[in-house]
């Protein structure tokens, strides 16, 4: 299982990485015309994530919409909501809801340094071992990242410290991310 699911994932980053990179980038940019003092809808910004993993026998959906307030140049804060149901045919069915807090700082304009509190709810249903098997819990994970900001995209990798491999939502501690905010 952890085989399918780690090249599902492989191939979903492969992908999104891919069309980044396929994208013209331009090196020089007007500045953006300086926000009053006071008007709070011109510092945030949109954004999120979205997955779409599809094989013959498996299938991974993940929706990801989240919002950040720019404090400043250097320093933001933001929520999101997370979905993701993941299955594979007779064997497996997942479905992952919850929120996150994120704090972003960015030491320069190419370098983001995150801070990202997820709690989740987890519900998986195993169908081959016998029966039915269920299993619901909570997940709270910690990630600590680093990314390479370009515009309104960030490429880098987060680290859960709360990663427990006996009870978690993921497979490993260590994950990468592509971060995209308007």
């Amino acid at each position: 299982m952890k085989s399918s699911i780690l090249i599902g994932c492989t191939k979903t980053v492969f992908l999104l990485v891919l069309l980044l990179f396929t994208c013209p980038f331009y090196a020089q940019e007007k500045p953006l015309p300086k926000a009053k003092t006071g008007d709070f809808w011109s510092k945030v910004q949109v954004g999120g994530g979205f997955g779409l993993a599809i094989g013959n026998d498996y299938t991974d959906i993940t929706v990801a919409p989240s919002a950040i307030y720019n404090f400043n140049e250097h320093f933001a804060l933001g929520s999101g909501l997370q979905y993701s149901n993941l299955k594979q045919k007779h064997y497996y069915s997942s479905n992952v809801y919850g929120g996150s807090l994120i704090g972003l700082y960015n030491p320069i304009e190419e370098i983001q340094l995150s801070l990202e509190l997820e709690e989740v709810s987890v519900n998986n249903q195993y169908m081959d071992l016998g029966g039915n098997l269920k299993e619901s819990f909570w997940n709270t994970g910690l990630f600590v990242g680093a990314g390479y900001q370009e515009g309104n995209v960030t490429l880098g990798a987060r680290f859960n410290v709360l990663f427990d491999k006996n009870k978690n939502v993921y497979g490993d501690a260590f994950m990468p991310f592509v971060r995209v905010f308007f």
